[in-house]
């Protein structure tokens, strides 16, 4: 009932959303136009509207990162597209030093996904982005099962709040008990553009792990993924039907569990809470590595298949590595440290870090950390 009453299913009175950017052409937009006949498809198609090799609006926008559903939008938008302040058609050419400037206007909102009141870590926003550290147990999509426990819930009341209408638009994703940051879009101009650099590997992550076992110094996977035969869920490498997925590893420390584990280990320092009983120490690996994982494509459950298939699961991972899950890694350990891209309008590089979660730092504090050199 708390839930329930927590919950709001509309917005009616939420106001448009509006987005006006404004970009000034330089002379390496225009020089980097290409003739015609050289040029793909889709601008050959308008050629005759887009006479010659000088850049059109459309064209620049394009490269911006504008997708064809924003692109129409803007076209049907009041003042939609002006050049230098002026109603302009998409088909107009531009020269250096043009300033083009774009209306996006929003009215819809994310009706479906429920606003609930939970717990968000808003790690930076502004106009176009939001950052958000996920906490762990937390899907970022509504599905079977659940529809009022995820990072889309929270998000829309946080905006249902504020009396903002909002269309929950996730760049980039995390499994339901992997933590970490993750980056959504605020207006379908920053959404298709970020997209855009999503689709251009330009958004780099980086992630903390936790394996079994002692991991290579540093390394690269690169091994197809798949679904499994006969699951909905699980991915596994597939050499014959896997899409190429990539990921690189550099090992930050090794870690043995001690031979004698006592109450007191599991009480003393950030360590309340956790049992040394037999169950919980006995699934444990005897060693484990902590490693900085840096993806290069962005599969489903990527790391964790890729670690799994290396010999080195993630501890806590209830479907690659279902024996290690336990008191010490109820979940796998996971987490989404580190996150770079230009911003979508501005373009100036943006750097975000969150720092590693206490139930992982709780697990490397049970271990005694080795010198391997």
């Amino acid at each position: 009932m708390e839930r329930a009453a927590a919950t709001i299913r509309t917005m009616e009175h939420a106001a448009a959303a509006v987005r006006t950017v404004s970009w000034t052409v330089q002379k390496t937009d225009c020089s980097s136009v290409k003739p015609a006949q050289e040029q793909d498809g889709f601008i050959k198609e308008r050629k005759n509207r887009n006479r010659g090799p000088q850049l059109t609006i459309e064209q620049f926008l394009r490269d911006k990162g504008c997708s064809h559903h924003v692109l129409t939008h803007l076209k049907h938008t009041d003042h939609g597209i002006l050049k230098n302040g002026e109603w302009a058609y998409a088909n107009q050419p531009l020269s250096t030093g043009d300033v083009i400037t774009v209306r996006v206007e929003e009215t819809e909102n994310s009706d479906r996904i429920s606003a609930v009141s939970l717990p968000i870590s808003v790690v930076y926003e502004d106009e176009d982005v939001l950052v958000v550290d996920k906490p762990g147990d937390m899907p970022v999509h509504p599905s079977m099962g659940n529809y009022e426990n995820t990072l889309a819930n929270a998000v829309m009341y946080y905006y249902a709040s504020q009396k903002q209408a909002f269309t929950f638009r996730c760049i980039t994703r995390l499994d339901r008990d992997t933590t970490g940051l993750v980056l959504i879009a605020k207006n379908a101009l920053s959404g298709a553009i970020l997209s855009s650099y999503s689709s251009k590997r330009q958004i780099h992550r980086e992630y903390l792990a936790i394996t079994d076992g002692i991991l290579p110094e540093e390394g690269t996977i690169d091994a197809p993924i798949a679904r499994c035969p006969g699951s909905a869920l699980m991915r596994c490498v597939d050499w014959e039907h896997g899409e190429r997925a990539v990921t690189h590893y550099q090992r930050l420390g090794v870690y043995r569990m001690p031979y004698e584990t006592s109450e007191e280990t599991f009480q003393g320092g950030n360590l309340s809470g956790l049992k040394s009983d037999a169950v919980s120490v006995g699934c444990a690996p005897q060693e484990i590595s902590l490693a900085n994982v840096r993806l290069e494509t962005g599969r489903t459950h990527q790391i964790r298949v890729h670690m799994k298939s290396i010999g080195h699961p993630l501890p806590g991972d209830f479907l690659y590595n279902p024996e290690s899950v336990c008191n010490l890694a109820p979940r796998q350990m996971l987490h989404a440290h580190r996150l770079a891209f230009a911003h979508p309008i501005t373009g100036e590089p943006l750097v975000f870090e969150s720092k590693m979660p206490p139930d992982m730092r709780r697990l490397l504090e049970i271990y005694q950390k080795l010198k391997t050199k």
